[in-house]
């Protein structure tokens, strides 16, 4: 059972030498750190969200709506927030969200990140659109439990690859994401006219696969021009239904996920078809400006599903007190997103293991301090707050 709360003892005795922490314990100052160590190019591509990113501000304001009511005079001195989702063993409700051209804020990019999910324990979850392999993250992440993220190409040859690479690759879940079949209006992206997939970041798994190097007269080493073309023609799949998920499923004993839910009537349907579990997401607000508050969408989709399948949430999650929010509202685990880019930003690996860190020992402290042992005892009844959006 890990006590998560020693690093709070940790940061505190290592001030007794002088010594403060290198990476912001401030979420806003470790925003605002990151984005003066990155490339304009890249901040404005990890910040950015769609249209006047009033999505990303409803992300925020759905969890500052909801307040902790703590609960006195309970025995927590002994606390285990363990759980298992999907047959994934993770040490607390916590997994880190797919986020692809993570290279583009630190070299080692997503292999950094596997690095510091194995060191923590935390499972993560591979982008397709990653700098690196899915095989060379899962090396980099060694026997550490780990999803990949599906970003469903219109070729379902190349679609059935990613599947049975990841399968192969020791991947516990495939996350299809649905809600990215057509590129969101970002203006902070579109003003700097830069996409990473044109200049080479993001592309590896496409570069690498067997199913796509076929599919070219030359291969990518030869002829980037045409194989970053053949990407552009293949990556998007607007067509996908509900329809297509039968085929996924034949591909694949692995649990199936859909990231991009925001609806009740979606994810009955995905109960209907047979999935696994759902993510309740809005993609960080980075699609759809003016949309529901992810967190808003989380409590009638728990009430329509019931125990039908796992509740995973991501979108505006920033702290330990922000995940106990969203466990209370039916989530079974959250995705930390953005801050662990942050931390990437600022210290490649190490970066990444002291958010995780921080964000795991303020979920240990706080769930103490409002009189929990473990994630399975927080229900609505933990909240209060308006809870329509």
């Amino acid at each position: 059972m890990a006590d998560f709360a020693d690093y709070y003892r940790e940061i505190y005795a290592r001030g007794l030498g002088g010594e403060t922490p290198s990476i912001p314990v401030s979420i806003e100052e470790l925003e605002r750190r990151a984005a003066e160590a990155m490339d304009p190019q890249a901040a404005n591509y990890v910040y950015a969200g769609a249209g006047g990113e009033g999505t990303m501000d409803a992300n925020r304001e759905a969890l500052r709506r909801r307040r902790i009511v703590p609960r006195m005079l309970r025995d927590v001195a002994e606390r285990d927030l363990s759980t298992t989702v999907l047959g994934t063993a993770m040490p607390a409700p916590l997994m880190l969200a797919p986020i692809g051209v993570q290279k583009a804020v630190h070299p080692d990019g997503e292999l950094a990140t596997a690095r510091a999910a194995a060191a923590i324990g935390v499972p993560m979850i591979a982008s397709t659109a990653s700098a690196f392999t899915l095989e060379e993250i899962a090396e980099a992440g060694g026997e550490a439990p780990r999803w990949f993220q599906l970003y469903w190409p219109n070729d379902r040859a190349l679609a059935a690859s990613f599947v049975k690479r990841a399968e192969e690759a020791g991947y516990g879940a495939i996350v299809l994401t649905v809600d990215t079949f057509v590129p969101g209006w970002k203006p902070r992206d579109l003003q700097q006219a830069w996409l990473p997939f044109l200049n080479g970041v993001g592309v590896a798994n496409y570069f690498q696969d067997p199913v796509f190097r076929a599919a070219l007269e030359k291969t990518p080493e030869e002829d980037v021009g045409a194989a970053t073309g053949h990407f552009l023609g293949v990556q998007a799949n607007p067509a996908l239904s509900w329809d297509d998920l039968g085929w996924l499923r034949e591909q694949t004993e692995l649990p199936i996920v859909v990231k991009g839910i925001q609806h009740a009537g979606d994810a009955r349907e995905a109960v209907a078809r047979g999935i696994d579990g759902i993510v309740v997401s809005n993609h960080g607000g980075r699609q759809v400006d003016g949309a529901i508050g992810s967190l808003d969408a989380l409590p009638p989709i728990a009430e329509a599903t019931g125990d039908d399948l796992a509740i995973l949430f991501d979108s505006g999650i920033r702290g330990g007190s922000d995940a106990i929010k969203a466990l209370a509202l039916g989530a079974d685990a959250v995705c930390l997103g953005r801050p662990y880019v942050w931390g990437l930003a600022l210290e490649g690996q190490q970066g990444v293991e002291t958010v995780l860190k921080m964000v795991l020992a303020e979920l240990d402290l706080t769930m103490a301090l409002c009189g929990y042992t473990s994630p399975g005892q927080l229900g609505p009844d933990a909240l209060t707050g308006d809870d329509r959006p």
